[in-house]
Parts: C-alpha cells; sequence; structure tokens
C-alpha cells in the first residue's frame, strides 16, 4: 500500500488499510481507543490487482486507488472514498489509463489538495509520470503527462500545509520534484536533484507551511532528508529497506517528526528529532517482537493527540498496535495484536 495505511478518521477512530492479492480490506476502532472490528472488503466485490495507493485529505476522508484487470492483458485504474472508517466506502470507480489502454503501469500515488480532490499519480508506459485529477463539482480532468523519464520505484505524493499537491520520484543518479503553484493547477516538474537514490525508498511529509521533506535512502544506505531548494541531509543509517514512515506529532512539547522503519533485526525501530532541525541529530530505538520480513510500518496520531504505529505482513495477516504512553519523551505501550 503505497501512502499512509494507518489513518485517524473524522469520528477520531482509527482505521487499517489492509490489501490482498484481490480487494483492499479495512479493519476499524469500534470507538476512539476501543476494540477494533472485524476487517471488511470495501469498494463492492470489484476484483483487483495487488498494487495499492492511499491518501487523505484535511477533510479526513480518504481516497484509495488501485489497479483492476478489464480485458485479457491490459488493466485499467479504479478510485473510491471512504467518508468515515465505520460507514461502507463508495464502489470503485473507473478513471482510465495513463496510456488510455495497455498493462499496469506502476504502482499509483495519491495525494489530496485543500479542496478535497484527489490527485492520482501512475508511472506512465514511457517511463514518465501522468496525472489525473478530480474536479471541484465531480467527474474528472482529462489525463496530463508530466513528463519526466526513466522513473523508478514508487512515487511519493504529498500535499503540504498550503493544500498544494506535490510529487517525488526517483530517476537514475537523482530525484523529480513537481508542484502546484496555485490550488487547481497542473503540477510543474520544479527541480532536478542529482542524488544517489534507491528506489522504493521515497517518503515525504508536509513540515511547514511552506515546505515538504522528502526522505529516501541513497546508495550507501544512509537515511537523508531533502527540502526542495536546498541541499540534501544525511540524517543517520537506514536500518532496513524500503522507505520509512513518518508523522509529526507533539512530543514534550516540541514539534517534532517521527520515523519509522522495520530494521534488520526483525523488530520496529523508531528515531524523532526537532521537525526542519536534521542538524539536532537522531538516533534509532528499537521496540517490540521480531516481525517477518515482509512487514511494513505506519504511524498516525489519535485524537487525543499520541502517536500510535502499526505494523502488517502481508505473508501473515498479523497487524499489530502500539501507542506512546502519557510520560516522557517516547516510551510505548506493549505491541498488541488486532
Amino acid at each position: 500500500m503505497n501512502g499512509d495505511w494507518l489513518i485517524r478518521g473524522r469520528d477520531g477512530r482509527l482505521s487499517v488499510y489492509l490489501p490482498t492479492d484481490d480487494a483492499v480490506l479495512c479493519r476499524a476502532e469500534r470507538g476512539p481507543g476501543g476494540p477494533w472490528a472485524p476487517a471488511r472488503r470495501i469498494g463492492g466485490d470489484q476484483k483487483l490487482l495487488p498494487s495499492h495507493a492511499v491518501g487523505q485529505g484535511r477533510d479526513a476522508y480518504a481516497h484509495l486507488v488501485s489497479w483492476r484487470p478489464t480485458v485479457p492483458g491490459e488493466s485499467g485504474l479504479v478510485h473510491c472514498t471512504h467518508f468515515r472508517p465505520r460507514l461502507a466506502a463508495l464502489e470503485w470507480s473507473p478513471i482510465g489509463h495513463p496510456n488510455k489502454k495497455g498493462e499496469e503501469t506502476g504502482t499509483p500515488a495519491v495525494a489530496v489538495d485543500a479542496e478535497g480532490r484527489a490527485h492520482v499519480f501512475v508511472r506512465n508506459r514511457g517511463a514518465g509520470v501522468s496525472m489525473i485529477a478530480q474536479k471541484e463539482k465531480g467527474g474528472w480532468d482529462p489525463w496530463r503527462d508530466l513528463k519526466g523519464r526513466a522513473v523508478q520505484g514508487e512515487l511519493a505524493a504529498v500535499t503540504g500545509e498550503s493544500g498544494r499537491v506535490e510529487l517525488y520520484a526517483a530517476v537514475p543518479g537523482g530525484i523529480l520534484h513537481w508542484r502546484q503553484e496555485e490550488p487547481g493547477a497542473q503540477p510543474a516538474l520544479e527541480e532536478a536533484m542529482e542524488a544517489p537514490v534507491r528506489p522504493g525508498t521515497l517518503r515525504a511529509l508536509a513540515t511547514s507551511p511552506d515546505s515538504t521533506t522528502l526522505f529516501y535512502t541513497d546508495d550507501s544506505g544512509d537515511l537523508c532528508a531533502w527540502r526542495p531548494g536546498g541541499k540534501p541531509v544525511v540524517l543517520l543509517p537506514s536500518t532496513g529497506p524500503g522507505p520509512v514512515a513518518a508523522v509529526r506529532c507533539e512530543l514534550d512539547g516540541h514539534d517534532c517528526t517521527l520515523l519509522a522503519q522495520r530494521s534488520s533485526s526483525g523488530r520496529v525501530a523508531f528515531a524523532a528529532y526537532p521537525t526542519e532541525q536534521e542538524s539536532a541529530g537522531a538516533w534509532w530505538t528499537e521496540s517490540g517482537p521480531q516481525l517477518p520480513s515482509d512487514t511494513g510500518v505506519s504511524l498516525a496520531v489519535d485524537e487525543e493527540g499520541r502517536v500510535v504505529a502499526a505494523t502488517l505482513s502481508a505473508s501473515t495477516g498479523q497487524l499489530l498496535v502500539t501507542r506512546r504512553k502519557d510520560e516522557v519523551g517516547l516510551a510505548l505501550e506493549g505491541w498488541r495484536e488486532v
């Protein structure tokens, strides 16, 4: 699942989106901080391919995008909106193909602007990036070619505090960055930054009114942070493969960025530092049991402002959750299976 699959809904309940071979399931708290309900299939009975993305707007609605098979040898993208965790999601609705038709071209990414419009990004057949966006009064704009070439790995889409949508993509020896100049505008390719980036390690986060921060792993295995217009900064060695999970939260009265990743030891490692102050340094602290190698991590903040972390193993389906204790520092409760 490309994006933050652990989210807090409008009613304060946490939910998780669980991909299967042919569907997306949702599990949600019965009440804020309470027990969890059984998993439910969302979007109807339509068969999906295992390539999904999720994004959330300021209205707390979740937007999900996936590929589905259409005719033999071809696929198309579908979208659905989930308004509240305990309500049924809308049916999957087709939104087309970046090249009009053909096989799936890459894992999609989705970001939602300040007006609640989903923006869906996907690599196209030419290894550039294409986008389709919702209209403010319903329906979708035409597919747009955002250019770029030799794009690799998953895209990282993010909505800044301004409400404008941004996109990051890895290319051989560098990173591309697109940004909307104004709400509703087509994102423009603003910067190409040379960096020895590992594809499949990008994760973006809104970190100030004017900036988003991209986290990625470089060829040497270091986890780096980059804000367009500046130079990348090495934070600390990456503790495992794939992208980190990232969330802004308040820790002991300070605006902090919290990162999490399954480490090479199999446990979840956490690192926190003052937001946009990478020079303050960060270090990993491991927590919880050893987990399978296909385990993903996601972070959120609950209705009471506490950090929540969840892990999900694709092979076993095991979902574990923990919360921050009401103590100084980043002390966590014991991990429990949902």
